[in-house]
């Protein structure tokens, strides 16, 4: 009983933090004992619930997600979501355990997120009883859509007509009102006019005219919410990421993104959710700078998992212009996760690359060289407004396999080589690795989807057949089947070492120029590995005295499968490749 009153308080206490500002809340028509009620029954947490046992680190070395859309992959006219399941059983299941499926809901335009019906699933990909089986075999990571909704969701025809539910669940505001300061993704004007039984309101669209942001300020729409997640917990899903969160409270004035009533939204989620479904974890979605976006953290009762927004555009940038200064600086200035929560790492995704987490990490003229380097690639950039009135890119368009395709001086012949460098200094990185399904099938620029669909993204959203991609991946001398193969088995090799656990040590190393390191060391302190990449095209000879091997251990190195000698004092890395050098070398069973 102890443990539910507390329970209760803590959930009181996240809401009347939320709400303490809001007009409802000085007029006193909040009854919270009435709303911490309905909080309760809605996630289905009883008196007799026991407290979750486990409050530490949900995931392990072996853990890694794969980003998709549902039809990524199609087949004639079989639903895509059967063929995705299929690709998954056939050729990643023994070594990829983690599935995040994109949107897979009725939608009306951005590649779905914006959302018709939450509780639905787009019929022209398939069904529940397909989501769930995938469910059954993999840890299933949803998007919860929390910022915005369709303007053709019911609820949102019901805002037009002032009928519930709906009429008071968009944020509308007096355009007379200062929004100068609020931060935006897009150039799309923030306000957009619609007529209702009313009169004509002006509803704010952060993202564009056909998705309406919520008004949170509202507690039923919390309500609403609390409804869709766990209709998803009872449909297998484990992962929540959190969709444009740092956007979902306004307060005209401010600049609109990461109030204190997001984080304890936020934080109330993470404690519901845990209290609901102890093994279900919450990834936020903060497409922002690096230090707002660790607030996300919180004192590790927000968000599980971050995104590492700053990752792919440093990475990227490191690899192309040779230079591992900025890239190292950052990642010395990274505070350790703390318990219970982790890093979730990527350098590819549905989106693009995106700019602001780069900002004050890389100088506006190396983000505007890193962005015209692109476009010589065959990327394409899209802007934002900012408060002066101008614009600054936001995020580059392109697939990672192309970005890739050379440096600064232009393409050359070491593609290939610079792309699973990225992606081995990626997998080695504290935090749990995320890869785009067009990273692992090595999916170039698509130019025809994107004249189709009429937006930039669609350039790294390609649809691929099945039967050509097996044709593909069934060729050793395809670029294609060589980069998956040479993936997979990077992510074999990780599932296996102890010091590749999400929140294992991590230090910087200090290589030379063209040399970008770190020392990974398990959580019992037994494994250490040494992680070392050569970020030029030219053959580098390390000095192995410079990487401090413990002269009493056997050395050796875990992607050639080779062991290392010490008395030869310098070991040569191959341009752009990677050494995972261990004190544990890798048994006959493994």
């Amino acid at each position: 009983m102890e443990s539910w009153q507390k329970l209760n308080a803590q959930i009181r206490n996240h809401l009347e933090l939320i709400y303490q500002q809001t007009e409802d809340y000085q007029n006193g028509t909040i009854d919270f004992n009435q709303l911490v009620n309905k909080t309760l029954f809605i996630m289905e947490i009883s008196t007799d619930h026991s407290p979750p046992k486990n409050l530490g680190n949900l995931w392990t070395e072996k853990d890694s997600i794969l980003i998709s859309y549902a039809d990524s992959i199609i087949e004639n006219d079989k639903p895509p979501l059967q063929i995705l399941s299929h690709f998954l059983h056939q050729h990643v299941s023994q070594t990829i355990n983690s599935l995040h499926i994109l949107p897979f809901f009725p939608y009306s335009s951005d590649d779905g997120f914006a959302v018709i019906d939450f509780k639905e699933v787009n019929p022209e990909l398939g069904n529940w009883d397909d989501v769930q089986a995938i469910a059954n075999d993999y840890r299933l990571m949803s998007d919860l859509v929390v910022n915005h909704c369709s303007s053709e969701h019911r609820w949102f025809k019901n805002f037009l007509q002032n009928t519930a539910p709906g009429k008071d669940y968009f944020y509308t505001i007096d355009t007379e009102q200062d929004l100068s300061q609020v931060v935006r993704p897009r150039t799309s004007p923030l306000l957009q006019a619609v007529e209702t039984t009313n009169g004509t309101k002006h509803v704010w669209c952060t993202f564009s005219h056909d998705q309406i942001d919520f008004d949170f300020r509202n507690p039923e729409l919390l309500m609403e919410f609390l409804k869709i997640i766990r209709f998803y917990l009872d449909r297998g899903i484990r992962i929540f990421r959190l969709d444009a969160v740092a956007f979902i409270w306004k307060i005209p004035g401010t600049n609109c993104l990461n109030l204190s009533q997001t984080h304890q939204i936020v934080r109330l989620l993470r404690l519901l959710i845990q209290h609901a479904e102890p093994e279900a974890l919450i990834i936020t979605e903060t497409n922002i700078p690096n230090r707002e976006n660790l607030e996300y953290f919180g004192n590790a009762n927000e968000a599980h998992c971050i995104y590492n927004f700053s990752l792919p555009p440093l990475l990227i940038h490191c690899l192309i212009a040779g230079n591992r200064y900025y890239l190292k600086q950052w990642m010395m200035s990274m505070p350790p996760a703390q318990h219970g929560t982790s890093y979730f790492n990527f350098i590819a995704s549905h989106d693009g690359i995106g700019l602001r987490p780069a900002e004050g990490l890389l100088s506006d003229r190396e983000i505007d060289n890193l962005s015209a380097i692109m476009e010589n690639f065959g990327g394409k950039v899209s802007y934002r407004q900012v408060a002066s009135g101008g614009q600054k890119p936001y995020e580059i368009n392109i697939s990672l396999f192309d970005s890739l395709q050379g440096t600064d001086q232009g393409p050359d012949k070491f593609g290939i080589e610079r792309f699973i460098c990225a992606h081995a200094i990626m997998l080695g990185l504290e935090g749990i690795p995320g890869i785009y399904i067009h990273s692992l099938l090595a999916t170039r620029n698509d130019y025809e989807k994107v004249t189709q669909e009429g937006h930039n993204r669609a350039i790294n959203r390609h649809q691929w057949d099945y039967q050509e991609l097996t044709k593909r991946l069934s060729n050793p001398l395809h670029s294609q089947a060589i980069v998956f193969e040479k993936l997979m088995a990077l992510l074999a090799i990780r599932t296996s070492q102890s010091a590749f656990h999400p929140n294992a040590t991590q230090f910087t190393l200090h290589l030379g120029d063209t040399i970008f390191g770190f020392w990974r060391q398990s959580q019992d302190r037994q494994q250490s590995i040494f992680c070392i990449s050569n970020i030029s095209k030219f053959p580098y000879q390390l000095p192995l005295a410079s990487v401090n091997l413990i002269a009493m251990d056997h050395w050796h190195e875990l992607i050639s499968n080779q062991a290392i000698n010490l008395a030869t004092e310098t070991l040569l890395l191959a341009p752009y490749q990677t050494v995972w050098i261990t004190n544990q070398a890798p048994t006959a069973s493994t």
